[in-house]
């Protein structure tokens, strides 16, 4: 009979117990789960917000909702921010936070990221519709409106119309800031297959990222990516795509572990210029509405950089 020495025996266990916990972990998640109880998942609570507003037909014809703060007067210029996906009352909230002169537009086509880039990847739907803001604000406030800055903000699926816009280069001059919430996808080459699978990144959807990425870390424009660590398992996770933007571009994510809004947890950071990913733990259904109900903390913090 042949005697296994314990050390032998000791590295084998280890080795299948690390087996298993890697197979876990890299067990494909589609959908994420519904619940989590650890951490605070903060809300904030709807109410009535000083300003203006009007409803206007948009991309697909689909209702577009404009808000205007309180004591806007366009004397030098609106400063614009296009949010694509969720309710409107969020992204009013956030810019109501930021004072005078602040106007949101919340554009709402449908559900996945495909319909937001077909949308937008015609630069002539961009185009009808910064014409329809501005056409509406100057109704409103009974004033000529121009637009000193455009910002362009994007929770989940509504990424897809950033990145269609940022593709068309006048566009892509026009804009000055990004905000990417829990929202940079992309396939798999081939498509399901996992990285751990052998797959690997499409990074056509993420090209015009990468460009704008680089701009905002030479101080030309802003760009503040979040996420969370879901793992969606049929398509590239957030954690996954910001890994390949930050090594595209040379940064270094650091570990940090401080609080965010709502309860939040960040545990990573990438800084260059004025680039910067957040990312944060949880790998939860509340844990992907957080990155949303973030956004006010995280529109300031995009507007300070």
């Amino acid at each position: 009979m042949r005697v296994v020495p314990q050390a032998a025996v000791i590295i084998a266990t280890v080795i299948f117990r690390a087996t298993v916990l890697r197979a876990q972990v890299l067990a494909p998640q589609n959908p994420s789960p519904m619940t989590e109880h650890t951490r605070a998942h903060g809300r904030i609570t709807p109410t009535e917000l000083a300003g203006t507003k009007r409803t206007f037909n948009g991309p697909l014809d689909k209702p577009v909702e404009l808000f205007i703060t309180a004591k806007s007067r366009s004397t030098h210029g609106l400063k614009l921010v296009v949010h694509f996906l969720g309710a409107p009352f969020i992204p009013e909230y956030a810019v109501s936070q930021l004072g005078a002169d602040y106007a949101v537009a919340v554009v709402n086509i449908g559900s996945g990221s495909g319909i937001y880039d077909r949308t937008f990847s015609d630069p002539s739907a961009f185009d009808s519709l910064l014409s329809s803001i501005q056409r509406e604000a100057a109704t409103a406030l009974s004033v000529t409106v121009s637009f000193r800055s455009i910002t362009l903000s994007g929770f989940s699926a509504g990424h897809g119309a950033i990145r269609a816009i940022l593709r068309d280069s006048v566009h892509f001059a026009h804009v000055n800031a990004v905000l990417l919430l829990d929202g940079m996808h992309t396939s798999y080459v081939p498509e399901g297959t996992v990285i751990e699978k052998g797959g690997t990144l499409d990074t056509y959807n993420l090209d015009a990222f990468v460009r704008f990425g680089r701009a905002a870390m030479r101080g030309e424009k802003r760009f503040v990516v979040t996420h969370s660590e879901i793992f969606p398992g049929t398509f590239a996770s957030t954690t996954e795509t910001t890994d390949y933007l930050a090594l595209t571009l040379g940064a270094v994510r650091r570990p940090v572990l401080r609080w965010g809004p709502g309860g939040m947890q960040q545990l990573s950071d990438v800084r260059r210029g004025r680039f910067e990913i957040l990312g944060f733990a949880g790998n939860t259904a509340p844990d992907h509405i957080d990155q949303f109900q973030g956004m006010p903390t995280f529109l300031r913090l995009l507007e300070r950089r």
